[in-house]
């Protein structure tokens, strides 16, 4: 029955993906988190402090997750089994951002084709943490497809490998680690205290699945016909050209796959952050690598899916129905 509420779960993800209006548990732990956030601030002042109070604050958060999702699980299973495999299904399916983050990077694509630069400007915002105020139409590019390649490790690869080695409750607790590192695991003075562990524990958290992504992604260029061995001869030449220890493995091996370049400096939250360049242009960046990226994203994620399914196989020895 697991293997079977993984594939509903992604099916749903792939139709549906994430209705604005329907309740979201990522919603739920962002409330959770501006508020302990906000509690924090009042009692820790000096550096220390704050260091100290964002590790309680992600001990909290990461903890109440894990034990919520747990909770919900073993009630429903011990009201009906049938039920207990529903909240599975529905946990699951709300972890998945695949759909979500295609549908995301095709608006801002259909702006920089239809529109104008201020609504892709605007649009650009919703995915990303840069300035994007001051973007131009080669930046916007090339800042969709480093962030649909940075956000299939975060939405598709890493919650299915927390999913493989602990279940929903524990790929749930891997959402509200993410979840903390997006919104304060900055480097910039507002949250370089606070957000140090958050940050921190999303490296560690990211480490295995951004390495897989740097394989999926290079056998999802083959697939596709783009540039596999280059992709992944430029994911593993530059995986170290990001400030992150786990960015620059996804968002190399799409630029070599797509013969383009990416990073390079970038402005967040007014202040100038200076990055090395990933990958090698061989051309400039377009708005049709976005569809690209997309297909590379799907390809990689079902491979990714397809793979865990495998090893829990092996593992468990456990039926697919």
């Amino acid at each position: 029955m697991t293997l079977l509420a993984w594939g509903v779960a992604w099916l749903l993800d792939r139709w549906l993906g994430d209705p604005q209006h329907w309740p979201h548990p990522v919603r739920w732990i962002g409330m959770l988190i501006t508020l302990l956030q906000q509690r924090v601030r009042r009692v820790c002042i000096s550096e220390t402090e704050l260091k100290i109070g964002g590790a309680v604050m992600w001990l909290l958060v990461v903890g109440i997750t894990w034990i919520v999702a747990w909770g919900m699980l073993a009630t429903a299973n011990a009201l009906h089994p049938w039920l207990g495999w529903c909240v599975k299904v529905w946990m699951i399916y709300t972890l998945l951002a695949t759909r979500c983050l295609a549908d995301c990077a095709r608006e801002v694509e259909h702006a920089l084709r239809y529109g104008t630069l201020e609504e892709c400007r605007e649009k650009l915002s919703w995915i990303v943490g840069r300035d994007t105020s001051r973007l131009q139409p080669l930046q916007i590019q090339r800042a969709v497809v480093e962030t649909v390649a940075e956000n299939t490790v975060d939405g598709v690869i890493a919650p299915l490998f927390f999913l493989l080695l602990g279940g929903a409750p524990l790929a749930m607790a891997y959402k509200a680690v993410n979840t903390l590192d997006s919104m304060v695991g900055y480097k910039h003075e507002k949250y370089r205290a606070i957000g140090m562990v958050s940050a921190r524990m999303d490296d560690v958290a990211n480490f295995i699945p951004a390495r897989l992504s740097w394989l999926l992604f290079s056998l999802a260029a083959w697939i596709c016909r783009h540039q596999a061995l280059n992709a992944l001869r430029l994911g593993w030449r530059d995986r170290c050209n990001h400030s992150s220890p786990n960015c620059a493995w996804p968002e190399a091996t799409v630029a070599g796959a797509l013969g383009i370049r990416l990073g390079g400096p970038n402005d967040y939250f007014g202040q100038r952050v200076e990055k090395p360049w990933i990958g090698e242009e061989t051309r400039p960046v377009t708005v049709d690598d976005i569809p690209h990226a997309i297909r590379l994203m799907w390809v990689a994620s079902t491979l990714a899916l397809a793979l865990f399914a495998v090893v829990h196989l092996l593992l468990m020895g456990e039926r697919v129905l």
